[in-house]
């Protein structure tokens, strides 16, 4: 039988060193290993919502003020039965702040109808891993107006050999997130030389190695 948790990593306010929030990251038993899925829709959305409460039980007052980000792909998003879901995990949730974020570019009326939604029952919408993937900018622009909060992951483009384009792209992503008033997340944060960069460029919340690796919650 598979088992399945959700690892949990910090997301660190650098303004007052305090912790914004937890990123929740799916994980699989396989043997004695902890493992990424091949798949993040080969456990369901339902599934993954029961998990996800779960973990916000395992941190207790680790939650008090702070958020869960719970990401979702493109086959979720296309899932018409995906909205409830996280609504009624929301109202499970209570207190506790959740923030949705997209790993994939929805369709313009997707997120339209995400974007009302979820700030109906105030959650935050997220596009993860801007610059990469699907994240493009010709891709995401449009639907900036409907989020809140953009990701840039420099582990993306270390993996990719491209780290040497993380300083010209996070002046880009930067000045993309002031041009339409988001916060901004920089993810892949390693070492005192990344926290240099997020600060030459204003970005106060970060996430990363240098703050702890993703870990099942206690």
């Amino acid at each position: 039988m598979l088992i399945y948790k959700f690892f949990v990593q910090p997301q660190i306010n650098e303004q007052d060193h305090s912790i914004y929030g937890y990123e929740a990251l799916l994980r699989k038993r396989q043997k004695d290993t902890w493992t990424l899925p091949t798949n993040f829709s080969e456990i369901s959305l339902d599934d993954q919502t029961k998990l996800i409460e779960q973990t916000a039980a395992d941190l207790k007052t680790s939650l008090t003020n702070k958020v869960i980000a719970f990401n979702l792909n493109r086959e979720q998003i296309d899932d018409p039965l995906a909205l409830g879901a996280i609504v009624a995990l929301k109202k499970r949730l209570n207190p506790a702040a959740l923030t949705i974020e997209l790993t994939d570019a929805p369709t313009l009326d997707e997120i339209q109808r995400y974007s009302l939604l979820l700030h109906q029952y105030g959650m935050k919408l997220v596009l993860d891993d801007v610059g990469t993937g699907t994240n493009t900018y010709d891709n995401i622009k449009n639907l900036l107006p409907f989020v809140d909060q953009i990701k840039f992951a420099m582990q993306n483009l270390r993996m990719s050999g491209q780290a040497n384009q993380i300083p010209e792209l996070l002046a880009f992503w930067t000045n993309i997130a002031r041009q339409y008033h988001l916060e901004m997340v920089l993810e892949g944060v390693e070492d005192h030389h990344d926290q240099l960069l997020a600060d030459k460029y204003g970005i106060k919340i970060h996430q990363g190695y240098l703050y702890g690796k993703p870990t099942i919650p206690v």
